[in-house]
């Protein structure tokens, strides 16, 4: 827990001033029983009625300090807790946010979910515990017994006694409460991935009618949950009738032999008292321990598995800022590369070379699982090739700062990616500071500006969460007109135009066509693929054919059984 608790550093005077106030609330819980022991010697017993009345106001006056100790203890207390869990959740999706893609398929979705909701909330409850009751306890433990101590020696033997099992027992239920609760944390994942799926694929799941069999898959996951839950909760909860057992049996030792030397004038019945009041808040501490116990296991297990993520060294995109001009026009080399994702054996592409040159529109086929999704992915430098280089303007990849790339280049997805928020909203993603002319022109280009004129509210109508409010088509439109609003000199379209009839793509075409940069556009339409300048023919991650439709036409058997695949089809 080494790393996180690094983040406790900027509130360390908060956190000074509430363990200050902790302290002072713990000496007025200690001095209370003492003053308990002279009302009941000096008041009760000598049938002092102004004793009484001074040393029960000096008790009232304690608990009063004690209460408001407590209370702003407990202010700074979650100040500091809150503030570093803010902190800690803030540097975590930072550090997500800077992994390169290769790292980032390494950790489940459902995983850094987990982590940055579930796992900070459980370290943020044990920096407020360690301020507000998880120090005090202890302190409250070793405090009680000293003034146990400075009363009656003998009788705080007894209670004594009893410490080094409760010590060597109370470690044993941390080793095996951290053990426990890991497990408990994976499951979690579990459970939120089988949500994220579940709710990600509801309009599937409905037109299947598979809603029973997701039921049932959730409640296999929320099971195992709750069985290991259940698991280690009930394990730790053995702690506390544990502690509670050994402590009243040294209580009752305690009352036993005091009730005999009381007999035997060797102590004062308020002597007694007050040693029995310390016995209680020792037995009261160690209750809480059992709590302590639970939330710091929780909270160990929590903040290995942030760590894992925080303490990443390689595999780190070192975005700088960086005030370099967009690269002027954008030509590509694929110079002998071959690649394959982290997480499999197979090579995606094998020994590809080509060159594009500046400003042409070059259009990638290829079946299903060839790679051209890749090659963009390589493009924009998501990952590093195996081996080859790959050069933008006959400069090595590797050597152009990551931000200054990744603004020269517009992307649009293959599925339509929009976020919660209105319109306009969304499309400033391509451009911060657009005017609405030049939102609007985008948008005419994209042909989706009388769609978006058709709304009610329209540019100002709030999108759904994934635009579940707009067919496949809109989406897809305003996904390109975003793209078109960013300034770039690569405009990348991966298969964004599938859900678009014939008519209106053939429009979107044309508006392209008037735009004067690279294009690298995936497409399975022969009818698309057409209207670039060449087609780049991918087949089993290798280099099929590279030229124009009527090179390939002559040239490429492949393409031309495509080309007349396509035009069965259309004659059916």
């Amino acid at each position: 827990m080494k790393t996180i608790f690094q983040f406790m550093r900027r509130y360390k005077w908060p956190a000074a001033i509430a363990f200050f106030l902790m302290l002072l609330e713990l000496a007025s819980d200690l001095i209370q029983p003492l003053f308990m022991a002279r009302m009941i010697n000096e008041g009760l017993l000598e049938e002092n009625l102004h004793n009484v009345a001074f040393w029960g106001g000096c008790l009232f006056a304690l608990a009063l300090f004690s209460f408001i100790s407590g209370v702003l203890n407990s202010f700074f207390s979650a100040h500091v807790a809150h503030s570093f869990g803010f902190d800690l959740r803030k540097a975590l999706y930072s550090k997500i946010q800077s992994l390169t893609m290769a790292t980032y398929l390494t950790f489940p979705t459902s995983g850094l979910i987990t982590r940055l909701t579930s796992d900070v909330t459980q370290t943020m409850n044990i920096v407020f515990m360690m301020l507000r009751i998880a120090m005090k306890a202890p302190l409250m433990t070793v405090g009680s017994l000293i003034m146990a101590f400075i009363i009656n020696a003998k009788l705080a033997l007894i209670l004594c006694v009893s410490f080094p099992f409760l010590l060597i027992f109370l470690v044993w239920m941390v080793s095996v409460g951290i053990k426990l609760f890991a497990q408990v944390q994976q499951r979690l994942d579990f459970v939120n991935r089988q949500l994220q799926e579940g709710l990600q694929a509801v309009r599937l799941i409905k037109a299947y009618m598979r809603g029973q069999y997701e039921e049932n898959r959730f409640l296999s996951v929320a099971e195992n949950l709750k069985f290991d839950t259940i698991k280690a909760t009930r394990v730790m909860e053995i702690a506390l009738p544990v502690l509670q057992f050994v402590m009243n049996i040294s209580l009752l030792i305690v009352i036993w032999v005091g009730a005999d030397a009381i007999r035997d004038n060797e102590i004062l019945a308020g002597d007694l008292a007050a040693i029995i009041n310390y016995a209680f808040r020792m037995t009261a501490s160690f209750s809480i321990f059992s709590f302590i116990i639970i939330a710091y296991a929780r909270a160990k297990a929590s903040a290995e598995r942030i760590e894992e993520i925080l303490n990443v060294e390689e595999g780190i995109e070192e975005v700088q800022k960086n005030e370099a001009p967009l690269l002027e026009d954008f030509s590509i080399h694929f110079d002998n590369v071959s690649f394959r994702y982290p997480t499999t054996e197979q090579y995606t592409l094998q020994n590809l070379s080509f060159s594009i040159g500046r400003g042409e529109k070059i259009a990638i086929m290829g079946a299903t699982g060839s790679g051209k999704s890749t090659i963009l992915q390589l493009v924009e430098h998501f990952y590093e090739p195996n081996s080859g280089d790959i050069y933008i303007n006959d400069q090595n990849i590797k050597d152009i700062p990551l931000q200054q790339l990744r603004r020269s280049i517009s992307y649009v997805p293959q599925q339509s990616l929009l976020f919660s928020g209105t319109i306009v909203d969304n499309l400033r993603w391509g451009q911060n500071d657009a005017t609405i002319e030049q939102i609007i022109d985008a948008t005419k280009k994209a042909q989706i500006h009388h769609s978006i004129e058709s709304f009610d509210e329209q540019y100002e109508t709030m999108i759904g969460q994934r635009g579940i409010n707009l067919s496949g088509g809109q989406k897809q439109r305003l996904a390109i007109a975003r793209a078109l609003l960013k300034p770039a000199s690569l405009l990348i379209l991966d298969d964004s135009t599938s859900a678009l009839d014939v008519a209106t793509e053939q429009k979107l075409w044309e508006a392209l066509d008037q735009e004067a940069i690279t294009m690298l556009v995936v497409t399975q339409k022969i009818q698309t693929a057409q209207t670039a300048d060449r087609i780049l023919l991918i087949d089993e991650g290798r280099l099929h054919g590279f030229g124009t439709h009527e090179q390939l036409m002559a040239t490429n058997e492949l393409y031309a059984k495509i080309v007349a695949s396509q035009q069965e089809v259309l004659a059916e």
